[in-house]
């Protein structure tokens, strides 16, 4: 059974800087889109960036500039850096990795920005 866990969610006041990792028990498949959603209260789960093979990544617009992706193959970490916060990037995130010929939802962590 794949495991996958994400951390280093947390309160951060607007501004500030968190980074999220997703550790898979197994190798991560970079040749499929792997990526973060988050979903905050009453919203629905929405894709906030992807990576797939050869470094190409995509951002939702209310991120771009501030949040970047990537990926450690050897590690099979998949990390989602954080800066600029702001309270409306509050929500819990989910990284979704492929590992074989499955894909995998992590459990979640919450990122509260306020002050």
């Amino acid at each position: 059974q794949v495991q996958v866990v994400e951390s280093g969610g947390g309160l951060v006041q607007p501004g500030g800087s968190l980074r999220l990792s997703c550790a898979a028990s197994g190798s991560i498949f970079w040749l499929y889109v792997n990526g973060w959603y988050r979903q905050a209260p009453g919203k629905q789960r929405e894709l906030v960036a992807g990576i797939r093979g050869g470094g190409a990544t995509n951002y939702a617009d209310s991120v771009k500039g501030r949040f970047t992706i990537s990926g450690d193959n050897a590690k099979n970490t998949m990390y989602l850096q954080m800066n600029s916060l702001k309270p409306e990037d509050t929500a819990v995130y989910y990284c979704h990795v492929h590992v074989g010929p499955y894909n995998y939802w992590g459990q979640g962590t919450q990122v509260t920005v306020s002050s």
